[in-house]
């Protein structure tokens, strides 16, 4: 078992020992959803005071005051500040290195899904490609689990205005899940998927401050015997939270998840999967 001070120095060990946020500039048009009340709305103003003005999606405004901690950024408590002056506005990107196209009109969601297997599969692919998703109105749903894949693929009946594209882990020769995937066979199906165990160890080990991920035995439950070697007793949902906030974009994962979805969300919006205006 690996001793906990060898991980004494990492990011992610920190994070459960410190109160400190991500700090984040105020900009007009960002999503932030208020702690305390749950509200949420993008950013109509940043007053002198340090107070933040929302605006939701049915136009109504909350000034809250910008404590640090007190907002949620893209699944993350942050601490806001004033955007520092600048001569020449510069572009801003989104997670998934999209050019930010700012705010855009609400859209209804296509037919067409991308299934993932789980919920921190989920949270993962909403962190980083959150903003295209909604974009292109596309809404991602969890499977928990892919052993029921045949059954729920003939149950949402794909077709070409309802295209199916599908994520799996650990889709590699010989296992389960590239079994499985060998089972469902549709011309408006896509089923791409990344080598790892589980969604987490497709996120880069330096990421949050490791050399690798621990090795699990077969037959052991990979999720809590990561959390194990890493000498760490907290549950699998509080250690997931403080991986996840420390991932701010694509380049913070391996390179086969980032391939996989984009391929996924390339086939789900193509031809006449197109939502409706």
């Amino acid at each position: 078992m690996v001793k906990q001070d060898r991980w004494a120095n990492s990011d992610i060990l920190a994070e459960f020992n410190k109160r400190e946020y991500r700090v984040r500039e105020v900009r007009v048009g960002m999503t932030l959803t208020h702690t305390g009340s749950r509200f949420t709305g993008t950013v109509a103003a940043f007053t002198q005071g340090g107070d933040v003005v929302l605006t939701d999606k049915w136009g109504e405004q909350q000034t809250l005051p910008a404590h640090d901690g007190a907002f949620m950024h893209n699944g993350s408590r942050v601490s806001m500040r004033e955007p520092a002056a600048s001569q020449r506005p510069k572009p801003r990107f989104t997670p998934s290195g999209s050019i930010d196209a700012g705010v855009s009109r609400a859209r209804i969601a296509r037919a067409s899904r991308i299934w993932v297997e789980g919920v921190h599969d989920a949270e993962l692919i909403e962190k980083i490609w959150g903003d295209d998703l909604r974009d292109a109105a596309v809404v991602v749903e969890p499977l928990h689990g892919a052993d029921d894949l045949v059954n729920g693929v003939a149950r949402f009946a794909p077709s070409a205005r309802r295209r199916l594209g599908v994520l799996l882990d650990h889709l590699v020769a010989g296992s389960k899940e590239s079994r499985i995937a060998d089972t469902v066979r549709d011309k408006n199906l896509l089923i791409c998927g990344h080598p790892y165990v589980d969604i987490w160890a497709a996120i880069k080990p330096a990421t949050i401050g490791i050399a690798t991920w621990p090795a699990v035995p077969p037959g052991e439950a990979w999720k809590e015997g990561v959390i194990k070697r890493l000498g760490l007793e907290v549950q699998t949902g509080h250690f997931w939270g403080s991986v996840l906030d420390l991932v701010d974009s694509y380049r913070d994962v391996e390179t086969p998840l980032v391939g996989a979805v984009e391929q996924l969300i390339d086939f789900v919006t193509a031809g006449d999967g197109a939502a409706d205006e």
